[in-house]
């Protein structure tokens, strides 16, 4: 599960946004929402206290360095990897800028699943409503089908390369504390910006609220 979790949820993001083409963003909103509500209490509950158990004085330099990274992403995919894509131009060729960026941000994603499974459901929820709509945005854009193909079929494969390789080398092994560090703080960064970029003019509502505590709840009992 650790593997096919990750990848089934871009594959049926990048299908439904390809079949049945969703119209309403409100409820991609609420959907994104809960996402980064169930990825941000998993990553309090389970990922911090587990690093802080190692008893490293720098972890919290780590987790500084994976928001910083984060922050140095974004500046290439202009915030795809919380659904942040705009845009109404034709798009010609691969975005490799928004390729690369968002593939090593998913890659990274999957290095502590190996020893915190439950983080692949978070992951896989989180990916979801991103494939949706980034295929969405591609196909707006008029990308070549080809290249769409690759592109999500690549995204969708990272997050299991990242679990494997972590997985299998040792040298992962003797730092998976400070790596689990640094994606943890990618994690706060993306999570809390879903959150707060989900909703029109950064505004709560009723709606919106539910979801997220409905994240935080459904985090709690897995």
């Amino acid at each position: 599960m650790n593997y096919i979790l990750p990848l089934l949820s871009v594959l049926i993001g990048y299908a439904i946004a390809l079949i049945i083409k969703p119209k309403k963003k409100n409820n991609l909103k609420l959907l994104l929402a809960f996402s980064g509500s169930f990825l941000l209490s998993l990553t309090v509950m389970d990922l911090l206290p587990k690093v802080y158990e190692s008893h490293n004085h720098s972890i919290g330099l780590f987790i500084m360095v994976g928001i910083l990274f984060q922050i140095i992403l974004e500046f290439f995919s202009k915030g795809a990897e919380h659904g942040h894509v705009h845009g109404h131009d034709k798009i010609n060729s691969m975005p490799w800028l928004l390729f690369i960026s968002l593939c090593l941000h998913a890659f990274l994603e999957g290095f502590p699943v190996g020893h915190h499974h439950d983080l692949a459901y978070g992951i896989a929820i989180h990916h979801l409503p991103i494939a949706i709509i980034l295929t969405t945005f591609f196909l707006n854009a008029e990308l070549n089908k080809t290249a769409l193909f690759v592109f999500m079929v690549s995204f969708a494969l990272m997050t299991p390369l990242g679990t494997w390789i972590s997985d299998s080398a040792p040298i992962i092994t003797q730092y998976f504390t400070e790596i689990t560090a640094v994606v943890i703080g990618i994690l706060f960064h993306i999570s809390s910006t879903i959150i707060f970029e989900s909703s029109e003019g950064h505004k709560f509502n009723i709606a919106k609220i539910s979801m997220i505590i409905l994240g935080i709840l459904l985090a709690g009992f897995v």
